[in-house]
């Protein structure tokens, strides 16, 4: 592959996405049990939370087909991860599955592994996913929601970003769960019966809560609310779903001690194990990325 000269539009391309670089570690949110990265970050394909993690903050999601790649310079990449090669693409748009007109032709800087061999893979004519943001007053420019939001094209990827896209613009969308705000429990009027309440911080202060109900002779039951109201016939969340993202994702892995407000020993003790049933239930929120 040739080097492409450093040209105004490819001095402003590198400008935005060594920024990106740079910033993403920073960026990152601590999920609640984040399994192992593979090998080569997305070597193993990626995972609902991965295309999560790319969609949600991106104004922009398209398919496209590679017409020329070309790999920069060592220097002309800042913050490039060990293994991978960055490229300059420029790509035929194919379909746009969220976000604005694009227009046939595009072009965007990507992080990708080398191959077997050390090299840049050779990508003409591939088909790809690419996830990120239109740039303003530079038509067909693409500035990607991470480095590695390049994905290699698959029927499976595309109806899973559809799915998280549908989601995202619906007007009752679950917010960003950035923690628990306080959690209660309170022993009912039998051995064995009571409920804990959990009620989440979120982004823009938006109700969001948990609550587990326990009964004699009978196994705990919980369930998520997005609404002002918490109700006790709420369900969990089925998993791969936005609900579940923001709790599985975000939650923390135990019940913060300053969140628990019950009365005793006994009810706070209640409330953390309420707390980890919910967790236990979620399963883990499984990455392949870096």
């Amino acid at each position: 592959m040739s080097r492409p000269r450093l040209r105004p539009l490819l001095q402003a391309l590198i400008a935005s996405a060594s920024a990106m670089a740079v910033q993403a570690p920073a960026m990152a949110q601590t999920p609640m049990n984040q399994a192992k990265v593979a090998p080569g970050g997305m070597a193993q394909g990626p995972t609902y939370a991965d295309l999560a993690d790319l969609a949600l903050p991106a104004d922009l999601v398209a398919r496209a087909q590679v017409r020329k790649a070309a790999a920069l310079k060592p220097e002309q990449s800042p913050g490039l991860a060990s293994g991978k090669v960055r490229l300059y693409i420029e790509a035929r748009t194919t379909a746009v599955l969220a976000g604005p007109d694009l227009g046939e032709s595009i072009r965007f800087l990507a992080d990708v592994p080398l191959d077997s061999r050390g090299k840049a893979p050779r990508l003409s004519k591939a088909d790809v996913l690419v996830i990120g943001h239109t740039v303003a007053g530079r038509p067909g420019e693409l500035l990607l929601s991470a480095p590695d939001a390049m994905l290699a094209y698959s029927s499976a990827a595309e109806q899973r970003l559809r799915a998280i896209l549908t989601e995202k613009l619906s007007a009752d969308a679950p917010p960003a769960v950035r923690g628990v705000r306080e959690a209660m429990h309170v022993a009912g009027n039998l051995a064995g019966e009571g409920e804990t309440q959990v009620f989440l911080a979120t982004d823009g202060g938006r109700p969001a809560a948990l609550s587990i109900v326990r009964r004699p002779g009978q196994p705990p039951s919980w369930g998520a609310s997005f609404s002002e109201i918490v109700d006790q016939a709420a369900r969990p969340p089925a998993p791969e779903t936005l609900a579940w993202y923001r709790l599985a994702c975000f939650l923390p892995s135990s019940l913060p001690d300053r969140a628990n407000i019950s009365d005793s020993p006994a009810d706070r003790q209640a409330a953390a194990e309420d707390y980890a049933l919910v967790t236990q239930d979620l399963g883990a929120c499984a990455r392949s990325r870096r």
